[in-house]
């Protein structure tokens, strides 16, 4: 694995882990390595392998490809713009931040949104 490829993955796992609040040392233990593991892979240091890949995307509740998305040589089936996925992280750590009341509030404004599209 590349060195500019392991950087990649590092940056995208340090991403979504702070986007969901979580510490290295709770990822670690999630995954059964150090959490001195995860600073090199969030370094690029040390590469991930695919089976650890896996363990990662489950626990962050992430599509594998998330890891891959926006790194130069990946090719997205969907054809969408992978810079979503920054947009996409930021405003999970927004929402984790809401108070429950403002989740709720913000639920029943798209339930609302989507039930006028239906009806057009």
């Amino acid at each position: 694995m590349s060195t500019l490829l392991n950087e990649h993955l590092g940056k995208k796992l340090r991403l979504r882990r702070t986007s969901l609040g979580l510490t290295q040392t709770q990822v670690a233990k999630a995954i059964n390595v150090t959490f001195q593991q995860i600073q090199k892979y969030e370094k690029g240091t040390n590469g991930v392998s695919s089976a650890r890949l896996l363990q990662l995307a489950n626990f962050l509740k992430v599509p594998i490809k998330y890891f891959f998305e926006d790194y130069h040589d990946f090719k997205a089936d969907s054809g969408k713009d992978l810079a979503k996925s920054l947009n996409y992280s930021f405003l999970l750590k927004l929402f984790n931040d809401l108070e429950p009341i403002e989740k709720d509030k913000i639920f029943e404004v798209l339930k609302n949104n989507r039930d006028l599209k239906k009806a057009v």
